[in-house]
């Protein structure tokens, strides 16, 4: 069984719509934009001092690993400001299913271990990567995955297609 692309796009839009007003957006929210300022003030303060005793190639895996992590409690901070937004109203769940707010779901491996890194760096790189899972697995559920109706269930599509193919 199907559902049209209407009651998919209002099924998608409702959940949304759920999401933002949740206390899971809520904590979601709130440890994110957190974990940012702790991020920002420790690339711009400690993390500064501890990249200048670092050899050369630490100072280079140091410059990487602060690179990928900004790089992803951003695009996690976008996500949720989205979601904010649909929440004050600001914009509408449908307008938030746009593939421009979706996150790159790209796997952004980590050099972090082979290299003696700062243990701080290290704790905010899995921390930030923690974060970013659960934001890409919300995402998918909300704007990826649809109910679980939207799909046709595989063997009654087969005997659809038998039942055209033999006229029936």
């Amino acid at each position: 069984m199907t559902i049209d692309a209407t009651a998919a796009s209002d099924w998608r839009a409702e959940v949304i719509q759920d999401f933002a007003g949740s206390e899971l957006f809520e904590r979601t929210f709130q440890e994110g934009m957190e974990l940012v300022e702790e991020t920002a003030g420790y690339l711009d303060g400690p993390g500064r001092q501890e990249s200048k005793s670092l050899s050369r190639s630490g100072a280079l895996a140091y410059a990487s690993e602060s690179m990928r992590l900004t790089t992803r409690l951003m695009q996690v901070a976008s996500w949720l400001l989205v979601q904010r937004a649909v929440r004050e109203g600001d914009m509408e769940p449908r307008a938030a299913c746009e593939d421009r707010y979706r996150l790159n779901g790209e796997e952004a491996g980590s050099d972090a271990e082979t290299v003696e890194l700062p243990r701080d760096l290290l704790e905010l790189v899995d921390r930030a990567e923690r974060l970013y899972d659960r934001v890409r697995h919300l995402d998918r559920r909300m704007y990826v995955e649809g109910p679980a109706e939207a799909a046709p269930h595989p063997v009654l599509s087969q005997i659809d297609r038998l039942k055209q193919a033999f006229g029936a």
